[in-house]
């Protein structure tokens, strides 16, 4: 899968079968935060921890977020919400 076509599932009502973190992207994307952030912390894992931060961004938890971008390894992301998805989704997807 591709972005293009990532971005093409968000049309679905439910998600296709994806990795749990695509999978959070993917709740995450469709507005629904809970779910993502529920997936996201149970995976423990660099990538896992770069999902975590970026959701806590979103969600306007800077201190919270700057802790998990730590965990992940991550410089603390200034660019816009949808250009941090998008680099995410397409560093998940390689």
């Amino acid at each position: 899968m591709n972005l293009d076509e990532f971005r093409t599932t968000l049309g679905s009502a439910s998600p296709p079968a994806l990795p749990p973190l695509l999978s959070a992207l993917w709740h995450d994307a469709r507005g629904n935060w809970d779910q993502a952030h529920q997936i996201a912390q149970d995976v423990e894992t660099a990538d896992g921890a770069w999902v975590h931060a970026y959701l806590h961004r979103r969600e306007g938890d800077a201190d919270n977020a700057r802790y998990w971008y730590r965990r992940a390894g991550q410089p603390e992301a200034s660019d816009t919400l949808e250009a941090e998805w998008t680099r995410i989704v397409q560093h998940l997807l390689n």
